[in-house]
């Protein structure tokens, strides 16, 4: 299937790793063109070289208040324009109510949610009919994990703001969509999985609950959001799309 990507340009953040780089690798696998970025700039650097020609390294991170003016810009520059975007950030520090403290909430609300928001309205700005603008979130947005506190807190709220966001750009032909990813087996799952007595067992427990029996592959995740940003999904907007091997146990 063609997914219309060829020659489309994307900026991916947080895509030096994990989730953003498995879905920066399939775009530019399926002839898109990507800005990605990340705070360090030498992994920045080294992702987009990784990815080949079609791949610019931009380090800044998403809670950087010039970042989205900057990515937009980057863009323009190399590529021409801008397509799409798809917003991906390192999940908030984890915790229970009680041991989160106010500086990771802030962090994590400057980072997660705030800088989200301004890249989306940077791009709403610069996007023509037929761009898409996508969330990286989390399971969380229906269903709290349990030690990840802030994440529960922020990641419903952004789910909310995609959602009016997807009505308020859906008359100009700019589609919205979130994609909710599960235990997909990145650094940062397995960091998690880490924080427990027994990582093996706490990953056993974790595919247990998982109706496919295991976690999902970064490429399988990276897949489903480069067909979400394409133009093959041109009539799918404001929808939140699971990426969790049937974990969540609503419709």
């Amino acid at each position: 299937m063609d997914l219309g990507l060829k020659d489309r340009v994307y900026v991916v953040t947080g895509a030096t790793r994990g989730l953003g780089n498995a879905a920066a690798r399939e775009l530019v696998a399926d002839g898109a063109k990507v800005v990605v970025t990340g705070r360090d700039e030498k992994r920045a650097a080294d992702a987009a070289a990784e990815l080949g020609p079609n791949a610019v390294g931009v380090a800044v991170g998403n809670a950087d208040p010039e970042a989205a003016e900057r990515l937009i810009a980057a863009a323009r520059e190399h590529f021409g324009g801008c397509h799409g975007v798809l917003v991906s950030v390192g999940g908030p520090a984890p915790g229970f109510v009680a041991d989160n403290t106010d500086e990771q909430w802030r962090d994590a609300f400057e980072s997660v949610f705030l800088g989200a928001v301004r890249l989306a309205r940077t791009a709403a700005a610069e996007l023509e009919p037929g761009g898409v603008i996508g969330f990286v979130l989390s399971g969380s947005v229906y269903e709290p994990i349990a030690g990840l506190t802030i994440s529960n807190g922020l990641r419903p709220g952004l789910a909310g703001f995609a959602k009016s966001l997807s009505d308020e750009l859906g008359p100009r032909g700019i589609r919205v969509v979130g994609l909710l990813p599960g235990r997909i087996d990145t650094d940062r799952v397995r960091e998690l999985d880490a924080l427990s007595a027994d990582p093996e067992a706490t990953r056993a427990a974790s595919e247990s609950r998982i109706p496919l029996r295991r976690y999902g592959a970064p490429e399988e995740f990276g897949r489903v959001a480069a067909f979400l940003l394409s133009p093959a999904a041109s009539y799918l907007t404001g929808i939140m799309v699971p990426v969790d091997g049937g974990m969540r146990h609503g419709f």
